[in-house]
């Protein structure tokens, strides 16, 4: 180990291993930070004899930094870390999965997830069913012979809908099937999923783990060496690593994750209740609500906040809804959550755009929902942002109002 190197283990708290969990000062140079390993291949002593890495595709020191950093987070050995979210979803379900395999997955989940499965690996025989996963009993009910995952995510992208993890994984155990959770809202930060009795966590680490809009990338982590060594091979196989660069600042990114998140659900708190009394919002989806439906399982699964992300929906459905997203001044519209700057996303037609209809509404992504990353500026700031956007949204709605009763009226006369 490295000169004034600190060791970390499982009874640091959540902020130290965030900052210091998995690495050490480079031990050549003394360098603080991890370096960027930016190399294609390394030279070996012999044949057969190398320094831990042989080619990039297969491993990076930088990579291997993060993974470690990853798994401290969660008391678990190194990630597997690959180049986005849906390369470590894909790598996840190649690994476990086979032609005939049946997986059982949440209703509420990322488009990206949805098309992987209905447009990509139903191709080659993967079927899935797409269950109300805040029910464990159709958990039970949708599992078959064929089924080899269970896979939930929670919160649910971009309803907020809650599954409880320790209920589900009890119910997997039962058939000896793995449980994965997509814990991309939360981080392990404010949900622990491995210690829920999940079997396996995944990231796309583009958002809160990063957290600064500034790279794409994906992560897996579980206490299965066996699986992990399974991954490493699939991601060898298929050329998916994660890039050194990227790898770098997402170990910047993290140092601040306990602390970003915090901040994050304080404000989309205030947002949140703020939002619910507005005359021109129908419906807010927050778990930190009180009357929110799932209130109780947060309180069991969320360590102090319930995240950054709030959903809602306007008076005057898509029409309204594309008003507001035009006249928002702070807010940036864009297909990412997580990050330092407030951003939103009709998801309808961005993130769920390849999710049939008649399944995208049965999950709750009604046409006129509006996705909302609250990031670090002033909450007062946003709200004013969202007021003066939603002034926009009802002057919209009155002013079609009047044109339907004048439309009315003319018609009225002639007849």
């Amino acid at each position: 180990m490295a000169k004034n190197a600190v060791q970390i283990d499982e009874t640091a708290g959540i902020r130290t291993r965030a900052v210091r969990g998995g690495t050490s000062p480079d031990p050549t140079t003394g360098a603080v930070l991890t370096p960027i390993f930016q190399t294609t291949t390394y030279a070996q002593e012999e044949v057969g004899k190398h320094k831990g890495h042989a080619y990039s595709r297969v491993s990076n020191p930088t990579v291997s930094a993060l993974e470690a950093r990853l798994g401290a987070l969660e008391n678990a050995p190194p990630a597997v870390c690959f180049a986005t979210g849906l390369a470590a979803e894909t790598a996840l379900f190649l690994t476990l999965l086979v032609s005939g395999d049946h997986v059982v997955l949440s209703r509420v989940l990322y488009g990206g997830t949805v098309r992987l499965f209905q447009q990509i690996l139903s191709k080659y025989g993967i079927t899935a069913s797409f269950v109300d996963t805040t029910d464990p009993g159709q958990v039970r009910e949708a599992i078959t012979a064929r089924t080899r995952l269970v896979f939930i995510e929670t919160p649910g992208n971009p309803t907020l809908e809650l599954a409880d993890i320790r209920a589900i994984a009890a119910i997997a155990r039962e058939r000896n099937i793995p449980l994965a959770v997509d814990n991309t809202f939360l981080t392990a930060a404010l949900q622990q999923p491995l210690e829920l009795g999940a079997d396996i966590c995944v990231y796309s680490t583009t958002k809160h783990i990063e957290g600064h809009n500034s790279t794409v990338g994906g992560a897996i982590v579980t206490r299965d060496e066996g699986l992990l060594d399974r991954l490493r091979f699939t991601r060898k196989s298929t050329g998916a690593i994660q890039s050194p660069l990227n790898a770098f600042l997402t170990l910047q990114g993290i140092k601040t994750l306990p602390l970003r998140l915090k901040q994050h659900s304080q404000s989309a708190l205030t947002v949140a209740r703020w939002l619910r009394q507005h005359p021109q919002v129908e419906r807010v989806h927050y778990p930190g609500l009180t009357d929110f439906a799932q209130r109780d399982i947060a309180d069991r699964q969320h360590l102090g906040g319930d995240g950054g992300i709030v959903s809602f929906e306007v008076v005057g459905g898509y029409d309204a809804a594309l008003v507001l997203l035009r006249s928002l001044q702070l807010a940036t519209l864009a297909e990412n959550v997580g990050a330092v700057e407030t951003l939103v996303t009709h998801s309808a037609s961005m993130t769920h755009a390849d999710v049939p209809r008649e399944q995208r509404l049965e999950a709750g992504v009604t046409d006129g929902l509006i996705r909302l990353s609250v990031g670090l500026e002033d909450v007062g700031d946003i709200i004013a942002d969202l007021e003066q956007a939603l002034a926009a949204a009802a002057g919209n709605v009155a002013a079609q109002v009047e044109t339907q009763e004048e439309e009315v009226a003319q018609w009225a006369g002639v007849n």
